[in-house]
């Protein structure tokens, strides 16, 4: 049995914040992974390839580091290139952070799902003289979220554990509880895995989540049948 000593409160305060920190870096980062994969799929070369190159650079570098660039790094260039001094926050550098590597392969998991949408229905639609921006909402868009939903799930597991890297901003979520709880009672082994198993918590009910959105997703194809 574990024993929190009075900190559980704590460690509840501290998931409630990586919650915060995940569900705000799936929403950008899907903002993100939409844009990428539109510019990726771009018939202009001066939009595809510095977004190829990009999305290449960010799934190339450790997470860790680009979370203490973006916070780190980031004010400084910004103050340079604005001539004012710039702050970033602990909770928004996270989210950045997060949101950039999240955009970056749900970017590539989006391109696939544009891919897959048939091409008769959009050469369909054109010939019905419906508006790009329509069409984009309309039918590429659903079709694609549909493709691209197990992948996203299995990338928004990967953020939830990722959120733990916030800790080092001095951000407060689970780790950061953990570890200042696990340094005044000095028993790090109950901590540890008390913030490990609502980890865990997280990424089980997240399944349950994401397969109701794929069955929502596939009803029109499931009546279809």
């Amino acid at each position: 049995m574990l024993d929190l000593s009075g900190f559980g409160w704590q460690l509840l305060a501290g998931a409630a914040v990586t919650l915060e920190v995940a569900f705000l870096s799936l929403a950008f980062g899907v903002a993100l992974g939409i844009a990428g994969a539109a510019a990726k799929l771009s018939p202009l070369a001066w939009i595809r390839v510095p977004a190829t190159l990009l999305t290449n650079l960010v799934r190339g570098v450790p997470e860790f580091l680009l979370l203490l660039i973006v916070y780190f790094s980031l004010p400084d260039i910004l103050s340079g290139l604005l001539g004012t001094d710039v702050s970033i926050g602990p909770l928004a550098g996270g989210v950045l952070a997060l949101s950039v590597v999240f955009g970056a392969y749900a970017s590539e998991t989006f391109r696939g799902g544009f891919a897959a949408v048939p091409k008769g229905q959009i050469e369909a639609a054109r010939a019905f003289g419906m508006p790009r921006a329509r069409i984009f909402v309309r039918i590429h868009l659903p079709q694609a979220w549909r493709y691209a939903l197990p992948g996203i799930s299995n990338l928004w597991q990967t953020l939830l554990k990722d959120t733990s890297l916030v800790s080092v901003l001095g951000l407060e979520e689970i780790m950061r509880k953990a570890d200042i709880a696990a340094q005044v009672t000095k028993r790090p082994f109950d901590f540890y895995v008390a913030a490990a198993l609502i980890y865990l918590a997280f990424v089980l009910l997240s399944g349950p989540a994401f397969a109701w959105a794929e069955r929502r997703a596939n009803r029109g194809l499931a009546r279809a049948a």
